[in-house]
Order: C-alpha cells, then structure tokens, then sequence
C-alpha cells in the first residue's frame, strides 16, 4: 500500500508518497481503508517544523482520517469488519480529564497518522461514524470537531440558549464550531477579512458577521452587537494578534477558549482584565474520543454536515496542503484517499 510521509520541518516539498510495508495486527489492533483526510493548519505546522513536538524520522502526516474496517486482531470488541470508523486524534485518549499519559503521542505528530490507504489503529482509538456522514464528511470530525465541541460545549461555563459564541476566522474549527452553536440553540458571531466569505457564514446561519479589515477594532462591535455584555465564549484562534480584543470581546464571566496561534503564539494579556471581570482562558488541546463520538451523535439528530471547500485526490496531497497554506478556503480542506487523481 502507499502512504505520505513528511520529515517535520521539511515543509511541503517535503511531502512524498512511498510504498509502506503491510504489518500483522497486534492484539486490539484494527486494519483500515481510508477512504478520506482532512487537513488542519496543525498539519502545516508540523511540515514547516513548527508544531509542538519534534520527531528525528519521517511520519505518516495528518490526524483526521475516516475509513472502513478491513481486518480486526485477536481481542478486538468495539467494531467488526465493514464498520465505517474515524480515528481519535490522541489514540490513548478514550475518556475523562486530560493528563500527560492520555495526550502522549497523536496522530501525525509524533507518531504515524492518517494520510494513506491503510492505516492501523487500536481498537479503543476508533469512533463509528454515523450513516449520515459521509466519510468525507466524518474525517472532519476528529481534530476540528472536537476542537470546536470541546471549547463550545465541555470547557465552558455552562452556556444556555440564547448566549453568544465569538468565532474568529472562517477555518475548519470555526466555521463547525458555528454550525454547532447555531444547532444548539446559541447567537453566533463571526469574523473575515472577506465579505463572500461572511455572506456564506451567514446563509449557514451565522447571526452577525465582522469584517476586521474594515472594523479594526472588531472586539467593540461585539459589545455593540451583545449590547455591551460581549460573547460567553470566544474561540481564539489568531494569537498573539487577537489575543487582547478577545479577551475585551468576552463576556463578564466568559471563556476565552485558545485554540492556535495563526499570528503566533505570545501576546501579554493583563491578568487584571481577566480577574476585574471574572473571565477565564482554557487551553483547548483537541479531546478525547468520547468527545468525538459525542460531537458525531450531535451532527447526526441535528442534521449537520460538515462545510467542504475542496476535495482533493490522494495524488494532489501537496497541492491540498498549498491551498491550505494559501487561506482561501471557508470550511475544511480534504483528501479523498480513494481517488489516485
């Protein structure tokens, strides 16, 4: 079988498709066919050399895959041959708090990940995927849906309906974690440099859009948009760039959910500001599988199907990763595995 590897710090160029030697199961162990991968801006920073750990040997990239179960080892319970599955992004995360053994290796970071015709997993990293996701659908799931259910719904302060959700950027994690927070009932609010890409926010369903590039100071058009009481959560992607309004923009008890670093990670925010108003900022590491099956459970009865930009063939994966790289897209970037191209 062939499968991408990627030396971190490579970049792009560095991207090539090999023939990988086939391995027996071990015990738990399950043999998939990916059928799809989807891209996150994780992935460009583990090519660039960027990304939070390093490794010395080339790995199989990507931690978003979804696929079809070929062959189960001996002890496998949890699902069968024919079951359509998407891998967790941290395979010894299945549930809880999160703890350094939990979060020691993930998919396509230190370790092999999801970017090749086969890949094998142990059985408790594995999610089923519902029938209404397609598969290029479900491996959108695992990084950028959990993500978004993590900061939305686990690490804040109990949202009601009707509260407000600050989303910054039109990428994979915000512009699900908008579709989330519409379907559960929450005012969302998001934000783009680009004016087509607000207007197809808002025919997702957005409630108020901000271009920054024309209200630079887009955090006080959330208070006049909230009348002045600002967002309960923020999911904040920028950085040290966005850090600062985000705070300014939450709400008097809200949650800043940081969730990556486009602008680069840094920025002093004034603890005062944090402590005058009670509002907090939570670190927002991806999550575990529980979290995946429930984000998926969560699409599946309120209907919500993923925002595909572009689906690229397994042959194209360097240009997928360019037009990644490129920040043109709204929604999530794809591979479909089974299309050679």
């Amino acid at each position: 079988m062939q499968a991408y590897q990627i030396l971190p710090g490579a970049n792009i160029d560095g991207l090539q498709c090999v023939d990988y030697p086939a391995r027996q199961l071990g015990h738990g162990e399950v043999r998939i066919r990916v059928h799809a991968v989807s891209l996150n801006y994780r992935d460009l920073m583990v090519a660039s050399g960027n990304y939070l750990v390093t490794v010395d040997d080339p790995v199989i990239p990507c931690s978003d895959g979804a696929g079809e179960v070929l062959e189960v080892g001996h002890g496998v319970t949890r699902v069968q041959v024919g079951d359509r599955v998407a891998g967790s992004f941290f395979p010894h995360w299945a549930d809880g708090a999160t703890s350094a053994e939990k979060i020691r290796h993930s998919l396509g970071g230190d370790i092999d990940g999801m970017l090749a015709e086969e890949v094998v997993l142990h059985q408790d990293a594995l999610a089923r995927i519902p029938a209404s996701l397609t598969f290029v659908e479900a491996s959108t799931m695992p990084c950028a849906g959990v993500t978004a259910w993590n900061a939305i719904f686990v690490s804040s302060n109990g949202l009601k309906p009707g509260d407000t959700v600050l989303l910054l950027g039109t990428g994979g994690v915000s512009v699900l974690g908008m579709q989330l927070a519409r379907a559960a009932g929450l005012r969302t609010i998001i934000t783009s440099s680009s004016d087509d890409k607000l207007q197809r926010a808002r025919d997702l369903g957005a409630h108020h859009t901000i271009n920054y590039r024309e209200i630079p100071e887009w955090h006080e058009e959330v208070l006049a948009l909230t009348q002045g009481k600002g967002a309960n959560v923020v999911l904040e992607v920028g950085g040290k760039g966005t850090v600062n309004r985000s705070v300014s923009a939450a709400a008097m008890g809200g949650t800043v959910a940081i969730i990556g670093g486009v602008s680069g990670f840094g920025g002093e925010v004034n603890p005062a500001a944090l402590l005058a108003t009670a509002k907090r900022m939570v670190g927002i590491f991806v999550g575990s599988r529980a979290m995946l099956e429930d984000v998926m459970r969560f699409a599946d009865v309120a209907g919500i199907k993923p925002v595909i930009d572009r689906v690229f063939p397994f042959g194209q994966a360097a240009d997928a990763y360019r037009y990644m790289e490129s920040g043109s897209h709204f929604g999530k970037v794809v591979i479909d595995v089974t299309h050679r191209g």
